[in-house]
């Protein structure tokens, strides 16, 4: 984050809000077994830019950074303190973090956003991409990590890109994916503004080969939305973009997002979009 980020960032007082997404239910399938105290999933431990490979390395995506970030955290709801604490989303505050949506039938959106995003991990690691992961568990005894911290992860090593992977919970009718970019505001985003957009126009991209919809409810139907009160893309330093993948509360794209063969079609379309971004 650049100096007069930090500045300004360091003048806004901090405030408690409360979060008002419903509950997720458990999913044993993403709970290990055994038990656990409980704590802050703090993502992966380090971030060190890997060593840049030898002209003979041949796999089309070594020596380039991915930060996934799997939206939310099963736990949540579990920790409404630490969830409602207010922290930093540039110029402003929001909660650190909320519970997400589910389907009607509920599977949960934070169990969603992590089975896509390692799928996506396990696609970019194959290629020869480092994957630093926000999160690295889906369970009901973890919470976050806060959406400040999300934000800015792969902002000190520079990575070539963020990408966090949410479901929608707008209401019954609506289907479709849409990919948030940052507008282009400063001191926070325009120097991400360009990158990012172009970012989200080949994710979108990318959905719409592998046979995905662009929302027809949001963004007029384009596929792009344009938002300035999201921390995630507030506070990077990097291309970042929000893929809200589908609208979990409308019953057929629900089907679609609730199934192993569904998650691998959007983390595809993802890696679509990564990888003509990176033209690799």
């Amino acid at each position: 984050m650049t100096a007069q980020r930090r500045a300004g960032a360091a003048v806004v007082a901090l405030t408690m809000l409360t979060a008002c997404s419903p509950a997720d239910p458990t999913d044993p399938a993403d709970v290990p077994p055994g038990t656990s105290t409980g704590g802050h999933d703090t993502g992966t431990e380090t971030d060190p830019r890997p060593v840049e490979p030898s002209r003979a390395d041949a796999s089309p995506l070594a020596g380039t950074v991915v930060v996934v970030d799997a939206g939310h955290q099963l736990g949540n709801t579990n920790f409404p303190a630490q969830v409602n604490a207010a922290v930093q989303a540039g110029g402003f505050t929001k909660p650190c973090n909320t519970t997400g949506t589910q389907t009607d039938d509920g599977f949960a959106e934070a169990t969603f956003n992590f089975r896509v995003a390692d799928r996506l991990r396990e696609r970019l690691t194959g290629l020869g991409s480092r994957v630093i992961m926000t999160r690295t568990s889906n369970r009901y005894d973890r919470w976050g990590p806060c959406v400040d911290e999300r934000g800015t992860r792969g902002n000190r090593i520079e990575a070539d890109l963020r990408i966090s992977i949410h479901g929608d919970g707008s209401f019954t009718d609506g289907q479709g994916f849409h990919v948030i970019t940052p507008t282009d505001r400063a001191p926070w985003t325009d120097d991400i503004y360009a990158g990012s957009r172009r970012l989200a126009l080949e994710v979108a991209s990318g959905l719409l080969t592998t046979g995905f919809d662009a929302s027809d409810y949001v963004a007029g139907g384009t596929g792009i939305e344009y938002r300035a009160d999201l921390a995630t893309l507030n506070l990077s330093d990097i291309p970042a973009v929000v893929v809200e993948c589908g609208n979990m509360r409308n019953r057929q794209e629900a089907a679609v997002m609730s199934t192993t063969k569904g998650q691998a079609r959007y983390a595809a379309g993802m890696l679509r979009g990564i990888r003509a971004f990176l033209d690799r």
